[in-house]
This record gives structure tokens, sequence and C-alpha cells, in this order.
């Protein structure tokens, strides 16, 4: 289980922006009559249910309230890869993660890239960032990105400790009583790709009632910490007399699974970890407005400089909110309006497929690999808001149809491709480049448990798994 992190973008307004030429409007076609100043708040690992009825229950978020009250709340806000470094690329690049190619933890954006704090700056704002932002490649351990490099090796290491709490959560801020239990499917029946997952992160091993509890209590109690942060800046532009004046924005990089579906973390298309807060309040956003359209990361960057009045560059992925969200009456009809779908990636450690979600108003449908080597997924959440029921082979004509759709839009098998080079190529270089020292090193990262009751045996799966040809159009 991870603390809860916050990072704060501000973005003050030092004349009003004067919009460039030869972008494209794809969103609001007036501009603030005074360019308002922006803050964006990014949380780690916050699951978006939280904010909304009936998740909103089980703990107290009086900052969250506020922010409904006076702003614009979307309920269906999703990540664009569950997992830090992709979805923060993704939240300041306005791309999804297969055209960033932030494939893991290690590999976000270039330092240098241009993002919309970048663009802002260029049109006459004032930026400044606080905190984990974690976009950029080069981050997070050796033994991450190992494991996210060998995840098609044919082994079944625990990478992690079990979960457990140390800690007890303060009382008042969590509704202990309210607390639910998740269902688990049997681990026989479990998706092979939830199975990895669930082994890897140490959770196939036996949890009583109370353990389960006692997690969800302590990430709740970790959630309402958030609020208290979320609400000393909200307070603090209070205090300056700028909350009037200022756009604020809270969301996070993706959920926590806090023991649903037999897993803890992110690194998963279930709700828990793929569904984000979304809020916006301030000058000119409708207030005490609850959106059920989905919405996700990528939409970001395009907001940010919709606000400022800045005509959008055409290539993003996202699509502006304040279509959505702001009360200010346009002289003519939106034009390229946000899709009724979203896309959400993931190809890091913890799951042994790169994996893809489109979520439309009804469905989800979550595909794997090539498309044809692991059976994909298909929930209607509002029959089954618990995932726990996989309808793909009963509803084969929405099935196909949704795959077709996540066609049109990522050649999956071919990304899927590109990423399992990518991890040979990556582990190769590693390897080389720690020598005689490789098999102390492999053998003592997190998985050194499992690993060195056998370590013959897994150097040599590693060894087979390299000599595999490296064509992707054989992978």
């Amino acid at each position: 289980m991870l603390l809860l992190w916050v990072a704060v973008v501000a973005v003050s307004a030092l004349a009003t922006p004067a919009p460039g030429a030869g972008g494209q409007r794809r969103g609001a076609v007036q501009a603030w009559p005074d360019a308002p100043n922006v803050v964006l708040v990014v949380s780690d690992s916050f699951d978006g249910r939280l904010t909304f009825y009936p998740g909103s229950q089980v703990v107290k978020l009086p900052f969250i309230n506020f922010m409904k009250a006076h702003g614009t709340s979307f309920l269906n806000a999703y990540t664009n890869s569950p997992i830090c470094c992709p979805s923060r690329a993704a939240m300041w690049s306005g791309l999804f993660t297969h055209l960033t190619e932030s494939w893991n933890n290690f590999k976000g954006l270039d330092p240098n890239y241009t993002t919309w704090m970048d663009v802002m700056e260029k049109h006459g704002y004032r930026t400044q960032k606080f905190g984990k932002l974690d976009y950029t490649s080069g981050h997070h351990s050796i033994s991450n990105r190992v494991e996210a490099w060998t995840r098609d090796v044919a082994f079944l290491l625990r990478q992690e400790g079990r979960p457990m709490v140390n800690l007890v959560p303060k009382k008042t801020k969590v509704s202990y009583d309210a607390i639910k239990i998740p269902k688990w499917s049997p681990l026989s029946e479990m998706h092979p790709i939830d199975y990895y997952s669930s082994y890897t992160k140490n959770c196939t091993g036996k949890f009583t009632e109370k353990e389960i509890k006692d997690i969800r209590a302590f990430y709740y109690a970790m959630c309402a910490e958030t609020d208290a942060m979320l609400g000393e800046i909200i307070l603090a532009l209070h205090q300056l007399d700028l909350l009037q004046k200022t756009i604020v924005i809270y969301t996070s990089d993706h959920g926590e699974l806090a023991m649903e579906h037999r897993q803890f973390y992110k690194m998963s298309m279930y709700e828990a970890s793929a569904h984000v807060p979304l809020l916006i309040m301030g000058p000119g956003i409708k207030t005490n407005l609850q959106v059920s359209n989905v919405v996700s990361l990528v939409d970001i960057y395009p907001t940010m400089l919709d606000i400022a009045g800045i005509p959008l560059p055409q290539n993003l992925s996202g699509y502006s909110l304040l279509p959505l969200s702001s009360m200010f009456k346009n002289k003519q009809k939106f034009k390229n309006l946000h899709p009724p779908w979203i896309l959400s990636e993931f190809h890091g450690c913890n799951v042994n497929a790169s994996t893809y979600m489109l979520r439309t108003n009804q469905w989800k449908y979550i595909a794997y690999s090539d498309g044809a080597s692991v059976l994909p997924q298909l929930f209607d959440l509002s029959s089954d808001p618990d995932e726990l029921t996989n309808i793909a082979t009963k509803f084969p004509e929405v099935t196909s149809s949704l795959d077709q759709k996540l066609r049109s839009i990522i050649n999956y098998p071919q990304v899927s491709a590109s990423v399992h080079q990518y991890n040979k190529e990556q582990f190769i270089k590693w390897k080389q480049s720690i020598g005689q020292n490789y098999s102390d090193v492999i053998a003592n990262l997190r998985w050194h448990q499992d690993w060195l009751k056998e370590p013959r045996k897994y150097e040599n799966a590693i060894d087979q798994w390299l000599k595999i040809h490296s064509d992707p159009e054989n992978i």
C-alpha cells in the first residue's frame, strides 16, 4: 500500500493571453472576460468513486464536497494508464500512452518535451510546479523496471510483500462499519491475467475479513488526509483573496484496488484502479453539476489551454472539458466534442500482457496482447458494478463491435508487439551493463524470496525468453 502524494501546479495570469494563430479549437470558442489563474492539484492513487454516492459514504471528504457544490464533477473520469509515470505523461502531453511510448514507470516523456505548461508560459502565464510530478523518464527502482521488462518470461514470482497494515486509521474520518468487504472470484475461476497480478502482488493467500477491512480503512484514511491537503490549498487561495479569480482542478493519476479483485496497488482496468476523481471549480464553471460523460486525463491538456484562450494543437488525443462545464454561452455550436469513449492502456509490471480498455457509457471492454492469445473481458457496469461477471462470450456481437472500435483507435496487436520488443531490448542492455554481477543482482530484486529457492531455473527461463525470435511479426 503506497502513501498518497499530492502535486500542485499553479498557473497565474500575468496578462490576458493573446490567442496564437494556426490552431484549432476543440472546445470553447469564447475566452474568459478576464484571464483566470489556474491551480491543478494531482494526487496519487485516489479512487474516483469515493467522490460520489455510494463511495462517498465511507470517508469524509469535506473539501472535495466543497468543490462539488461550487463546481463541476465528472462521474466517469478515467486514467489513460493505471500507473504513475505513463498516466502523468498522458496528462502532461495530451496524448495516449502508445503515442508517447511511455510504457512503464521508467519510460515517460523526454525531459525537454513541450507540455501544456510550456505552452501557457509562452502565452503570458507564469507557471510553477510543486511536489511529485513524475511524468519524465528515468525514475523508479531497478526491480520495478526488470519486472516490467520480463513480464513475458514463463515464470511466476511473488514481487511484493504480503499487504498488511501496521498503522491505525483515524476513525473520526472513516466510517469503519460502512467499509465493504469486496467479493472475490475463486482463484480457479479468475481471468489468467488477474491471477498473474494477484500472485505477483502476493495476494493469493488467505486473508481474514478484519485484515481486508483494516487495509481498506487505512487507505480511506489516507484519502481523508489527501482531502485535507486539498483543503489547505483552497483555504490559502481564499485567505489571499484569489479563490474567486482562480480555477481549481483536482484529479489523480490512477486509483487503488485496496484488495478489490484480490489485489492492491493499481495496474488494472477495474474501476478501483482506473476510475479517477475529476472536479473543476472557479469563475465561469457551472456549480453543483455532475457530468456523466466518459472523460480521461488526456483532456487536462486541452482544457488548460482552452481556459487560457490558446488555440489547441490538432494532434491531441484529448478534448477540452469546458463544453461540459463552462457556463459561458457560445456564439456557435461546439465542434469536435468529446467522443463517447475513452482509451486506457497498461504495459508495465505485475501484468503479463499489454492491456487495453475501451470504456463507453454502458460497456467496459478489455482486450489483451494480440487480441487472440488471451480472452477479452466485457462488463456492463450498470448491472455488474463490482465487475465480477465477464460477459464477453455471452454477447459476442457487442464484444466484436467494441473490439472493432478499439482497433480503429489503436492497432493494439502491433503496439503489444512493439512493447514486447522494447522490453527485450531494454533487458539485454541492462544485463550487459551489470556484467558479471548479473546473477547476484537479478536474484536479489523484489522477487528474491521465490527466486533464491531455484535461481538456476529462473535464469534459464529468461535465457529461453531471450532466444525467441524478436521479429514483431512472429511474436
